[in-house]
């Protein structure tokens, strides 16, 4: 694997080092993984990005079909 250089402003560097710190991984793999992204013009969709969230809140389906819940939104 070859080595890369490059700058970042502090900011990004800081949201890199805490994304690497949650997920648990490098800064080189998600840097990695983020170009191999927007280079295959890949995105990821909602239910992908949330992950484990998904189906662990109990409720309505889809409030968009039920009634109750779009009541007020006809005025």
């Amino acid at each position: 694997m070859r080595i890369s250089s490059f700058k970042l402003p502090e900011d990004l560097d800081e949201a890199l080092n805490g994304l690497a710190h949650t997920r648990g991984t490098s800064r080189s793999a998600i840097v990695r993984e983020a170009l191999e992204s927007l280079i295959k013009g890949k995105r990821r969709s909602v239910t992908s990005l949330a992950g484990k969230l998904v189906g662990s809140v109990e409720g309505p389906a889809d409030l968009a079909t039920n009634r109750k819940h779009m009541s007020r939104y006809r005025r």
